[in-house]
């Protein structure tokens, strides 16, 4: 299944805000995802899963990247050839 991490910077102080605006985009994406706040170089850590990989390239591109007060991305695709090793 494709997969695909996100790290995201945001602006100071609205790591609450971005994380639910994630969670309403995603609501009805049909993808599932878990979102987390964390410590260190990224502010919060997005893992994304979907039957399709354009679907998550799109989602991710055009929605999560583009919102407000997220300063930057990294965005990591999982190799789906070695997920079951």
């Amino acid at each position: 299944m494709p997969t695909a991490y996100v790290l995201l910077n945001s602006d100071l102080g609205s790591d609450e805000s971005i994380i639910n605006e994630v969670k309403q985009i995603l609501a009805d994406a049909d993808v599932t995802y878990e979102v987390q706040g964390v410590y260190g170089v990224y502010d919060i850590v997005l893992k994304l899963s979907s039957d399709d990989a354009e679907k998550l390239r799109s989602i991710i591109t055009n929605k999560i990247r583009k919102i407000t007060k997220v300063q930057s991305t990294l965005t990591m695709m999982v190799i789906e050839e070695q997920e079951n090793l």
